[in-house]
């Protein structure tokens, strides 16, 4: 299956759309939104307004802007913030970007395989019920299979969006195995 390197907000939400009524088995209505400078960090009006938090690392593609590199990561973070409010559900997503090696100029937004686009709102979905719904969910153990392992390069900080805005926390020392 080849992979993409371009971000594609449209894949998002045709997954999305295709997951909802199988994932929230409810009445509310839900939409996803994107917004590229949301922060983990929820203020007090923001969590007396009901929204919460689902941060994820997965794994995903990138091309250089600048020089057309691309490169795969496994260690891409994707935020989510979520809230039902008044019978109406809304996430909002945000994906971190990653710089070239060679160019180190901007982030370059990752592009992501259909399953991974699926296992990352799959999550989503899973804390929604939690969360919102109070629902115990059976299926929580989302990482338990193990997927095959795919060896990367170390993570580098200096070039991770996520990182340089303190919210990956992943350790340059990392030993690059992804899976």
């Amino acid at each position: 299956m080849a992979r993409s390197t371009d971000w594609l907000p449209s894949l998002w939400m045709e997954i999305f759309n295709d997951l909802l009524d199988y994932e929230l088995d409810n009445e509310d209505p839900w939409t996803l939104h994107f917004n590229y400078s949301i922060t983990d960090k929820l203020t007090a009006q923001e969590k007396n307004r009901g929204w919460k938090i689902c941060c994820t690392c997965t794994q995903a593609e990138f091309k250089c802007g600048s020089c057309g590199k691309t490169w795969f990561s496994a260690r891409v973070t994707v935020l989510f913030r979520y809230r039902l409010r008044r019978g109406r559900g809304t996430i909002i997503m945000r994906p971190f970007g990653q710089s070239c090696l060679t160019c180190q100029d901007e982030f370059d937004l990752p592009g992501f395989a259909r399953k991974t686009v699926e296992d990352s709102l799959v999550k989503v979905f899973s804390k929604i019920r939690k969360n919102c719904y109070m629902e115990n969910d059976d299926n929580n153990d989302i990482d338990a299979a193990p997927s095959p392992r795919r060896y990367t390069k170390p993570h580098k900080s200096t070039l991770c969006q996520a990182c340089k805005e303190g919210i990956c926390k992943q350790d340059d020392n990392d030993d690059g195995t992804a899976g």
